[in-house]
């Protein structure tokens, strides 16, 4: 493996259009890149395939990264090789949700927050399709669409012009720096409270989904989708 030093002066190189430094890059971090991919194995797509997606999403990591960060490039790349897998099983790979199952799943996900709040519990699979007048089974479906892989170039889980999570946190910044690169700094999040913080690492870290992270939190999917936003514009006031 390359040393901190070599690995930064590669990098400098490869973003001024040296193709050798990028070859050299790749080749040095494959055993990095492969131990990522090796999360999304028995997915619907060939290794082979997951290789050649996490390399691109490496490479967006060389063109975007910046050593003023004062982060390990790794701790960078990472989020980005794992960002591209994700988008491309979203877009073109074999998990797919429609859109009318998102949508029925936010419709769900509000109402069961509401349901709550009025009967002091959560409403049945039965209860929700006679409300949604739908099968139970298109309920069940909607309900686990909120499991898929998502990465921060997800689209927002409510109607906000089309924007992206990432677009949330960075509508004000002039730089539009990459959100995975801020995250990445470990005094921002060390500066948040133990709350706020499990959320994030949940979040962007552990690929956990809000629902997942709602369980594990004891609230609503609705209230950590509203803490997330809190947290994310609280990261975004310290960063600019």
């Amino acid at each position: 493996m390359l040393d901190a030093a070599k690995t930064l002066e590669l990098v400098s190189l490869a973003q001024k259009g040296d193709a050798e430094a990028k070859t050299i890059l790749i080749e040095e971090n494959s055993p990095l890149i492969k131990s990522v991919i090796k999360r999304f194995r028995d997915k619907g797509v060939e290794y082979d395939d997951l290789y050649q997606i996490g390399c691109i999403g490496f490479l967006k990591a060389i063109k975007n990264f910046n050593p003023s960060l004062e982060v390990k490039f790794s701790t960078y790349a990472v989020p980005m090789v794992i960002g591209e897998i994700k988008r491309f099983m979203r877009d073109d790979g074999a998990i797919k949700v429609s859109r009318a199952l998102k949508s029925l799943n936010l419709q769900i996900n509000k109402y069961v927050d509401e349901f709550m709040g009025r009967e002091q519990r959560k409403p049945t699979i039965e209860e929700l399709a006679s409300h949604f007048q739908v099968d139970s089974q298109e309920i069940v479906m909607a309900m686990d669409s909120s499991r898929m892989p998502i990465s921060l170039y997800a689209p927002l889980e409510e109607d906000s012009a089309n924007l992206s999570v990432i677009d949330r946190v960075e509508e004000q910044q002039a730089d539009k720096s990459d959100l995975l690169e801020k995250l990445a700094l470990k005094d921002i999040i060390r500066s948040l409270d133990e709350r706020d913080r499990k959320i994030i690492m949940l979040r962007y870290y552990f690929d956990k989904t809000q629902s997942e992270i709602a369980e594990r939190l004891h609230i609503s999917q609705v209230q950590v989708s509203r803490l997330e936003n809190k947290i994310l514009e609280s990261l975004r006031s310290k960063l600019v």
